[in-house]
């Protein structure tokens, strides 16, 4: 089923009257297609800049080329470094009683501690029984999940015999939990896609009236969890975001994000690309662990039904449900919201596929979808002109958070490979000095220099990623070892396939408004 363009969202950005940051009048309506377009444009006028550059100007776009590079090669290494603090605050956590932490922090504006309620929302898609069941089990063998956890099934009608088999999930996993409904997201509704944010915010809403408005919870005492259908919680996950949530005083502001390990089928998965998932572990956990990185959620992540409530829920036109929803309650409640780490890991799968080629289709088309996201750089912006009374630098840091990671995936890495490549190639004389120099060349100097610290870190973020997988279920055999040491020279090309390549076409799509199709990544 064909994705459908962002109609849900206003195509013009207004202001309300006075808060024009434009004296005397209004400001001049932006197409939504402007904003989204922003990421492709950059992308695409780095690479037409770069190729006149490598004409007219080749040494002046190989300095620029490898200051792009350093900045590159020096994010690995304060990565690596995060990552190696955040493996020890995990192992920490592991080790914390939380009842005694409560015992010790909670304070006179502390959440009683019987009061905390979970509602854990499971937007689904044609994900196979034994997913959803394994899904279940992990969340049954949670915290007092007879007393707290209220798990909701949210299914979509586009799924023939969604019903049956929600249904039959109920009645088998019901005695589990508190509560254990399931909700059917209409197809077809107007100005939606058919996505997991759509679903998520139907069965959000839904599950307000029914606690709140019927039933008469208070919603100051529920924290809404929202998960990917393959997750799996580490066991103590629940009763950490109790603790956590009932001692924080502004709780009501806040996110909370656990760091992904994609092992949940870390033995199913191809090893040329177990390398590519080692580098994805590493930087979301170096995101979390690193003080001087802005968190995002991501994937999996809690907010008080408050919050939630208060910022208007999910929006069902777009696909990055994550950086959105943080967006929009970002800017609900005046830049007050922030992102709390719960260094406690939890698994997610990775895609799997018939055959190599058919596990890269499939990374490919997930990473995909996944850079779609590169829509939240316009819709930050469009944020940030509909709330002109927010003090500028603090809507900037979110901005800058935002876009930095997706420029530099799109025209950070055409200026990254056409800016080192073109040149030499349209230039064999600069080529032939830079080889007859050697190391006295200060751009192969460098590059040297450069792609020495990005091998290496490849090679720590594996081992940081071996230490903690679950143990093996099928013995290794000699083709799977020899394909783990051919992973780690093909680094830069599986990267460019299943990383850049689907990230570029991504940003280009949104910039000629041409939009997505449906798809469900295989992964079992």
């Amino acid at each position: 089923m064909p994705y459908k363009s962002s109609g849900g969202r206003r195509n013009n950005l207004q202001l309300g009257v006075g808060q024009s940051i434009w004296a005397g009048s209004p400001p001049p309506a932006i197409p939504e297609r402007v904003l989204d377009g922003i990421p492709g444009c950059l992308a695409w006028l780095a690479l037409l800049l770069s190729v006149a550059c490598a004409v007219a100007f080749p040494r002046a776009l190989l300095v620029v080329a490898v200051l792009v590079t350093c900045y590159t090669a020096a994010r690995f290494l304060f990565a690596g470094i995060a990552n190696f603090m955040g493996l020890r605050k995990i192992s920490r956590w592991e080790k914390t009683d939380w009842c005694e932490v409560y015992a010790t922090h909670g304070g006179e504006d502390a959440l009683a501690w019987k009061d905390v309620r979970h509602v854990v929302i499971i937007p689904n898609y044609k994900e196979p029984v034994s997913v959803l069941s394994q899904t279940l089990e992990n969340l049954a063998r949670q915290y007092q999940a007879r007393e707290r956890l209220i798990v909701v099934l949210a299914m979509e009608a586009a799924e023939p015999g969604c019903v049956e088999k929600a249904e039959a999930l109920v009645a088998q996993y019901q005695p589990c939990f508190l509560k254990l409904h399931y909700t059917v997201h209409p197809r077809g509704l107007p100005g939606e896609m058919q996505c997991k944010s759509a679903n998520e915010a139907w069965a959000a809403r839904w599950i307000k009236r029914r606690l709140v408005d019927e039933l008469g919870f208070d919603i100051d005492h529920i924290l809404v969890t929202t998960m990917d259908a393959d997750t799996l919680w580490h066991k103590d996950h629940f009763l950490a975001l109790t603790c956590l949530y009932a001692i924080h005083p502004e709780r009501s502001l806040r996110f909370w994000q656990a760091p992904i390990r994609y092992h949940g089928n870390v033995w199913d998965i191809s090893p040329l690309l177990r390398i590519v998932n080692a580098y994805s572990t590493a930087f979301e956990l170096a995101y979390l662990a690193a003080p001087w990185w802005t968190p995002m959620p991501m994937s999996s992540y809690s907010l008080s039904l408050r919050l939630l409530d208060n910022s208007g829920y999910w929006d069902s036109d777009v696909i990055a449900d994550e950086w959105h929803m943080f967006i929009k309650a970002f800017f609900a409640r005046g830049g007050e919201v922030q992102l709390e780490r719960v260094f406690l890991p939890f698994l997610a799968q990775s895609v799997t596929g018939d055959n190599l080629f058919d596990a890269l289709k499939n990374r490919y088309q997930q990473t995909l979808r996944h850079a779609w996201g590169s829509k939240e750089v316009g819709y930050a912006v469009a944020k940030m002109l509909e709330h002109p009374e927010l003090e500028f630098f603090t809507a900037f840091r979110l901005l800058f958070r935002i876009a930095h990671d997706i420029l530099l995936a799109g025209a950070g890495w055409v200026i990254m490979t056409v800016g080192s490549q073109l040149p030499l190639l349209l230039h064999p004389p600069l080529l032939q000095e830079m080889m007859q120099e050697g190391l006295t060349n200060p751009i192969f100097a460098v590059l040297q220099i450069v792609f020495g610290t990005i091998s290496i870190l490849g090679v720590v973020f594996w081992y940081q990623d071996v230490i903690v997988r679950p143990p093996r279920t099928v013995p290794q055999t000699w083709r799977e070892r020899l394909l783990t040491l051919i992973s780690f020279p093909l680094l830069p090309i599986l990267t460019l396939v299943v990383v850049a390549f689907p990230t570029i076409q991504a940003q280009t799509r949104l910039l000629i408004g041409v939009p997505l199709q449906f798809r469900v990544s295989k992964k079992v």
